[in-house]
């Protein structure tokens, strides 16, 4: 009952340092080259949490991925106002190739025409994001529906101060308007009502009067029925804390919410916080966190605003022609498909060898590849074996934080790829890592194109019996 990321989608995000102001703004002339190297690689420090770095160590020997690419990118952006793609940071992995790429953009005067995000007019009808929008379509459809619902189950040993967890709770529901945020439709359409901030009560559940061999499988199956409790969008709450007690010093601490408030990223965040807000509450110290200049529905509104015209059409215009002619992965069921989606499923769970890992982590540098790309890959080849289509396309949940002031939110920026791959040509596997490598590249400098619009837009043939465009995800967690 753990909610899961992509390609490091669920990583802890780092509190962004407020740094220096941005460079092309405080020098009447563009920055030096050795002074551009020195600020990417301080971000490249920052990012990567490495301390010496050289001009000409590679991105993928670090253990670079797509979401620490994003963070690289949103930093450059910030530092330097230019607009530096993730597919032009990965076309040369070096300290010292990116410095080149921004000393280039900046004489070329390709400097960034991405507004910043600022803060919404409250006294309007606040939209949903994009993503919201479809998880409210979804829970609209299927109100019971579990399957979006983010849930983390804590087991905590020792002391347990429960007025000092209270005091961290309500703290980080107060720093948090998306935590207190609600859907009710307007006029048929629904909209973001944020409550003030307000007491939030924890149900404790004492089971220590069971048997000692009862309280655990107990406690899971009070959190598993937690777990798929439905949740009404219109009156909330939408953020659910139970504390299951077994002994004195042992506790479950269930921690659930809907999609629609949330995601893998966002746990990381509250998990971050929530341990900062009660170490000080149980010590009796001041609030340590810096007060968000943001919230979530401001980049809800500011996404609405900008995701729109020449952006909206030439983002489109990418993913008209990359999925032109998409046909249904044709996989060979064991029994009749139903004619709704019901979402059941199970679980398979194997470990890779260590060295088996190694080796996986060598090949992926060697290809300037992520380890997502390669296993991308090797699932791609088992499609193709099970269904005989050399056109192959998976979906791809992504963090989709590429501006440096939402990394700090909570709240549903998730969004899905759609990779498609040619195996046309019976390609070896390097040949094949390099067109996914390419149609990943693709995907992520388009990555800002939400998933529902653009479903609507191509109006693909639809079925309640299978998602559209995709019928498989693939997550590196």
């Amino acid at each position: 009952m753990v909610s899961s990321g992509s390609d490091g989608v669920n990583r802890q995000a780092q509190q962004p340092a407020s740094g220096p102001a941005t460079l092309v703004e405080t020098a009447s002339v563009d920055p030096p080259r050795p002074a551009v190297e020195q600020a990417v690689t301080k971000i490249w420090q920052e990012v990567l949490e490495e301390t010496a770095l050289s001009a000409d160590v590679g991105f993928f020997d670090l253990g670079g991925d797509s979401i620490t690419a994003t963070e690289i990118v949103a930093r450059v952006r910030e530092t330097f106002a230019v607009e530096l793609s993730l597919k032009e940071l990965l076309a040369e992995p070096t300290i010292a190739g990116m410095a080149d790429r921004i000393v280039a953009a900046l004489q070329a005067r390709r400097l960034s025409q991405l507004p910043p995000v600022t803060q919404a007019d409250r006294s309007r009808p606040l939209p949903l994001s994009y993503a919201q929008e479809r998880m409210w379509f979804l829970h609209a459809l299927a109100p019971g529906n579990s399957a979006y619902h983010i849930v983390t189950l804590v087991r905590l040993r020792g002391p347990f101060d429960l007025a000092a967890a209270q005091t961290s709770l309500e703290a980080l529901l107060r720093r948090h308007e998306s935590l207190r945020t609600t859907f009710p439709a307007v006029d048929g359409r629904p909209v973001q009502v944020i409550a003030p901030p307000a007491p939030f009560p924890m149900p404790v559940v004492d089971l220590q009067p069971l048997p000692a061999a009862e309280r655990l499988p107990r406690a899971i199956a009070l959190a598993q029925a937690e777990t798929e409790r439905p949740y009404d969008l219109e009156r909330g709450p939408l953020l659910r804390v139970s504390l299951y007690r077994l002994e004195v010093q042992e506790h479950l601490l269930l921690l659930a919410m809907h999609h629609i408030i949330s995601d893998a990223w966002s746990l990381g965040v509250l998990a971050r916080e929530v341990m900062a807000l009660y170490t000080a509450a149980r010590e009796g110290l001041s609030q340590p966190l810096p007060e968000p200049t943001l919230q979530y529905v401001d980049f809800a509104v500011w996404q609405r605003a900008w995701l729109q015209g020449p952006v909206l059409e030439q983002s489109l215009a990418h993913w008209r022609q990359k999925l032109a002619g998409l046909a249904v992965l044709d996989l060979p069921p064991d029994r009749p498909r139903p004619a709704v989606q019901t979402y059941d499923g199970a679980v398979c769970a194997a470990e890779l060898e260590p060295a088996l890992l190694a080796d996986l982590r060598q090949l992926s540098q060697q290809a300037e590849a992520t380890l997502s790309m390669t296993l991308l890959a090797a699932f791609q080849v088992l499609l193709h074996h099970y269904t005989g289509q050399t056109d192959i396309a998976v979906g791809l949940p992504i963090a989709n934080r590429q501006w440096l002031a939402v990394e700090p939110m909570i709240g549903a920026f998730v969004n899905t790829l759609v990779l498609r791959t040619d195996l046309s040509g019976n390609p070896t596997f390097r040949e094949l890592l390099a067109r996914v490598r390419q149609a990943s590249l693709d995907a992520y400098a388009h990555q800002d194109m939400p998933f529902a619009r653009l479903v609507a837009e191509l109006k693909p043939d639809r079925s309640l019996s299978h998602p559209p465009l995709v019928q498989v995800m693939f997550n590196l967690v």
